[in-house]
């Protein structure tokens, strides 16, 4: 694969910058939340940073490919260190969308264009995952916003990402009755990234 010269070498190298970034940014992010007392939306930070680092892993095997070890590029990237928990999950969404709505469709065009039909495939792959993203993010953000994030108007499943300790209720207690945890470890199990139903 010969990227010498072509738009998408500069668009992989952009896509693994802002990848690798979005693992930090998120990384901090999580970091912020926990201080918040809400290490939930840290996990559902760091959960998505894994991710995000997958797809820098790919973007950087595509420029290895490529035969490139170094690009220098021109490009903006979002900084977004709010100061606290909501901020961030807007800013997430508001970068994920961009990523799954503009950058990554003109990425896949220029490469489909160029003759690069597995990287054009990537990309919007990739868009694809950014738009789950950016949906988990404003999950979160909608119940922390409306006060809604360990309370439920019906019954529901709740887990304690600490000890796993699950029940049914409204409400979570301000307390693991199992570990001692304090409220902000529990999370719908609707919501949990690995559910399983009995």
């Amino acid at each position: 694969m010969n990227l010498k010269d072509t738009e998408t070498l500069t668009n992989l190298m952009r896509a693994f910058a802002g990848e690798s970034q979005a693992r930090n940014r998120y990384t901090f992010a999580a970091q912020a939340a926990e201080r918040e007392n809400l290490p939930v939306i840290g996990a559902v930070f760091r959960y998505t940073a894994g991710q995000e680092k997958e797809h820098g892993e790919i973007f950087a095997d595509f420029l290895r490919q490529g035969g490139k070890s170094s690009v220098e590029i021109e490009a903006g990237y979002p900084v977004d260190l709010g100061a606290n928990a909501l901020s961030l999950l807007a800013s997430a969404v508001s970068a994920e969308r961009n990523e799954e709505q503009v950058i990554y469709p003109d990425f896949a065009e220029t490469a489909q264009r160029e003759g690069f039909a597995e990287i054009a495939t990537k990309f919007r792959q990739i868009a694809e995952i950014e738009k789950c993203h950016a949906g988990r993010f404003d999950a979160f953000r909608s119940l922390l916003q409306e006060n809604r994030l360990f309370v439920s108007d019906v019954a529901c499943g709740w887990i304690c990402l600490n000890c796993g300790y699950e029940f049914t209720g409204k409400a979570t207690p301000e307390k693991c009755p199992v570990c001692g945890h304090e409220q902000g470890y529990f999370i719908r199990v609707s919501m949990s990234p690995y559910e399983y139903q009995s």
